[in-house]
């Protein structure tokens, strides 16, 4: 449990129609936040698609992803809140990874994307072995570079037209976080 009535774990098949309905619901909160999207995007099949992927990469050690769970919701299945994404994990002398993250609308400002990434960053300097994470936002998303500060990452710099972000290249702030200066593992 990361917070009252919140949990964390990996995501599997069975998540893509709960992920279809939060991010559907989400369509309009995120919009400026994320790339354009096909419509197949915002499915269940859409989401198997991508949750596929997702564990082809898991099992090739190149991705972990993770859902939010609300544990206190009743009846058939609990509800997903977002996500949190370890990605383009790269082993040898780099040892690192970038990640990023997501929350419902209705839940932000609560702690969660905090309480997520702390997770997250626990794993990946103790299960994964670590030394590094990335992050980036658009220059005025202040909440995302608040979770990122209070996690301890630190700025280093500013990548011009960096994403492609609703409707257009978008300047980003990078953060990272040093895990440990332990060598990385053979």
């Amino acid at each position: 449990m990361i917070a009252d009535g919140v949990d964390i774990r990996e995501i599997v098949l069975g998540d893509a129609a709960g992920l279809a309905d939060v991010l559907v619901r989400n369509r309009a909160h995120m919009a400026p936040y994320e790339p354009p999207r096909p419509a197949d995007f915002y499915t269940e099949h859409g989401q198997r698609e991508r949750i596929g992927t997702a564990l082809a990469d898991r099992d090739a050690g190149r991705t972990r992803q993770y859902v939010l769970v609300d544990t206190e919701t009743d009846g058939g299945g609990a509800p997903l809140l977002g996500t949190i994404t370890l990605q383009n994990i790269v082993r040898g002398p780099l040892c690192s990874a970038s990640v990023g993250y997501w929350i419902d609308g209705e839940r932000t400002g609560r702690g969660l994307a905090s309480a997520a990434l702390a997770e997250v960053i626990r794993v990946a300097r103790d299960e994964l072995g670590l030394h590094r994470l990335a992050a980036g936002t658009l220059l005025d998303n202040l909440a995302s570079q608040r979770v990122l500060a209070k996690a301890g990452f630190e700025e280093y710099g500013v990548a011009p037209r960096y994403l492609y972000i609703d409707g257009a290249w978008r300047d980003h702030r990078l953060f990272q976080l040093l895990l440990h200066d332990d060598p990385p593992a053979a």
